[in-house]
């Protein structure tokens, strides 16, 4: 049955407005954050939900600390291994996407991914874990406007604040007393240099934390450390 013109259109609006409506939602949590810290984030809401699965009473480890005191170590390290162009890019390493593209055709499938700390910000914050047609879209755009209102220091604080660090263990200063019983502006350049090898496999470093993949990492980052530069 085909669906009369007028309506439609009025149903394709009403999509439209439906859509601009969630933009402005994002926008404005994004600009609420500007001064004030997110409790929580969709990708820590879908941990938690999967831990409580099998444990209701599971929860999360995580404390918020402000940027001064987290260890410019730890700093450094994430700027080497996530995102060295960070304080000079606006949210997009085109260059990085063009090597990882050419990496994982080469390779015949997803190996290495160019994404910066502001896209795994974008995504940490509201997308789920889910892949759908969409997510990339909402990813750009939500990138595009965590750039535009914030400055790269409250991007890296946030992000430094809620990325996956271990089964249930968010945040540098979670982590830093999960694996090594110290404050995050305590962490040394080893410890910090291990933490930030651990970012793009937590929960299987966590339980294997003498890998050697991310041992020889980690001395990679450790010796790159001195020329990151942090906003």
């Amino acid at each position: 049955m085909k669906l009369p013109k007028s309506l439609f259109w009025r149903i394709t609006l009403a999509l439209a407005a439906l859509l601009v409506l969630y933009q402005l939602w994002l926008f404005a949590h994004i600009c609420w954050w500007i001064k004030f810290n997110p409790s929580s984030s969709a990708f820590m809401d879908d941990r938690l939900e999967v831990m409580q699965d099998k444990n209701p009473n599971a929860e999360l480890k995580h404390q918020w600390v402000s940027y001064s005191k987290i260890s410019n170590n730890l700093k450094r390290a994430l700027i080497v291994s996530e995102d060295a162009k960070f304080v000079d890019h606006e949210g997009f390493d085109w260059e990085g996407i063009a090597k990882a593209y050419e990496k994982n055709k080469k390779k015949g499938k997803i190996v290495a991914g160019g994404s910066t700390i502001s896209q795994q910000l974008a995504k940490n914050l509201f997308l789920s874990t889910k892949r759908t047609p969409w997510r990339k879209g909402e990813e750009v755009l939500i990138t595009l406007m965590l750039e535009a209102v914030m400055d790269k220091q409250r991007i890296f604080e946030i992000y430094l604040n809620v990325i996956e660090w271990g089964n249930g263990v968010f945040g540098a200063e979670a982590a830093a007393r999960h694996y090594f019983g110290v404050s995050a502006a305590k962490l040394s350049p080893e410890q910090a240099a291990k933490l930030a090898a651990m970012v793009p496999n937590p929960r299987y470093y966590d339980k294997h934390r003498e890998a050697r993949g991310m041992l020889s990492k980690t001395l990679v980052i450790l010796d790159r450390m001195p020329d990151a530069e942090i906003p």
